[in-house]
């Protein structure tokens, strides 16, 4: 007897059955065509430009915690004056900020003689943004220092096109 390899061939539902499916490639879409994207009734965004807004909305929060969580570092540290802040942090926020500088700073006097070697180039390592509800996002950072690292979280509020710092802890 031969031993010859049996060849079977499936029938086409069967293969039809277990093949996956064929990829869509993504392409540009007609105004016409992104119009019908909308939704149903061709209002509202489509999912896919809402996840990009939600991006770009991440990226623009993540960019504005970067640079607060450094400056409220270089205030602390003395290099920078508190008033820079004004526009971005809440009144509550900005008189603690100011207070807790005005302690380290003393602090640092006592202890060192009056040279500080706190605080010195303060580089943010780590961003973590998460959107709470609409409009309120949260942040936390982790800025390294020449000694020490910290932690920083804070709360951001949207209101009338512009974002408040509405609570700010610095460990």
């Amino acid at each position: 007897m031969s031993a010859s390899p049996a060849v079977h061939s499936l029938p086409d539902a069967v293969l039809q059955a277990t093949s996956p499916p064929i990829a869509s490639r993504s392409i540009v879409a007609s105004p016409r065509a992104k119009a019908r994207m909308d939704g149903p009734s061709g209002r509202g965004p489509s999912s896919a430009r809402k996840a990009a807004q939600l991006l770009s909305l991440d990226a623009e929060i993540r960019a504005l915690a970067r640079s607060i969580a450094q400056a409220a570092v270089e205030v602390l540290a003395g290099t920078r004056p508190a008033q820079q802040l004004s526009r971005t942090l809440d009144p509550g926020c900005l008189s603690a900020l100011q207070h807790r500088a005005a302690l380290t700073r003393a602090h640092a006097a006592n202890a060192q003689g009056g040279q500080s070697r706190l605080h010195r180039s303060p580089m943010v390592r780590s961003v973590r943004v998460c959107a709470v509800n609409d409009g309120v996002y949260e942040a936390s950072l982790v800025v390294s220092e020449e000694l020490r690292s910290r932690a920083v979280a804070m709360r951001l509020e949207g209101s009338n096109g512009a974002w408040k710092v509405t609570a700010l802890e610095i460990g």
